[in-house]
């Protein structure tokens, strides 16, 4: 969660890295993911870190270019979901639930969804560091997915992986090799670490 001005440079800069961009800022006409993760980080700074009173009509402005961008982009995103080093593949439906926690340096693509058990708001999943969610993957209920482990496209998660290092796939997922998410993402956090 961003805290600080600090925290909220270091989340674009990761961000940046896991999406493999070498421009600060994106085009005008393109990178729209981009903008969207920069929109989502700057939300969320403001959001955690600026609470007096004379912030709340500039905190609604970027609300609703944040809002009106995940609109156009398919995503329902809310903030303080993702750690840093977010990297979403491309356009596409991405629907995450306000609950659920998701570590640094994951890999989206389209057509996910991390939501709640049925009729708990609150039972979302945790899922750790380094975890690549391929497309079509379904993860919901109040369950733990542990670090490095990819996820198997099309896949239905709805129980604890709590051993890392992992592939699961499936309807319902299950363990089904012992890669992990290596080579499949970037760890933008253990780079920025190493400069």
């Amino acid at each position: 969660m961003i805290k600080s001005k600090a925290d909220y440079y270091y989340y674009l800069e990761a961000d940046k890295i896991a999406l493999a961009k070498t421009r600060s800022r994106p085009f005008i006409f393109s990178d729209d993911v981009w903008r969207f993760q920069r929109l989502l980080r700057k939300f969320e700074y403001y959001k955690n870190c600026k609470q007096a009173l004379i912030w709340k009509p500039y905190i609604a402005l970027i609300w609703f270019f944040f809002h009106r961008m995940s609109i156009k982009l398919g995503f329902h995103i809310a903030a303080n979901c993702f750690g840093p080093g977010l990297s979403i593949s491309h356009p596409g439906t991405i629907i995450v639930n306000s609950n659920a926690k998701i570590g640094a340096n994951c890999r989206l693509h389209n057509c996910v969804v991390i939501g709640t058990q049925a009729g708990f708001s609150d039972r979302a999943p945790t899922i750790g560091d380094n975890v690549y969610i391929g497309p079509g993957a379904k993860i919901y209920g109040c369950i733990y997915i542990s670090n490095d482990i990819s996820i198997g496209a099309n896949s239905v998660v709805n129980k604890d992986f709590f051993e890392p290092n992992i592939t699961i796939a499936g309807v319902p997922a299950k363990k089904i090799s012992d890669k992990g998410s290596k080579g499949l993402l970037t760890q933008a956090t253990a780079l920025l670490q190493k400069e």
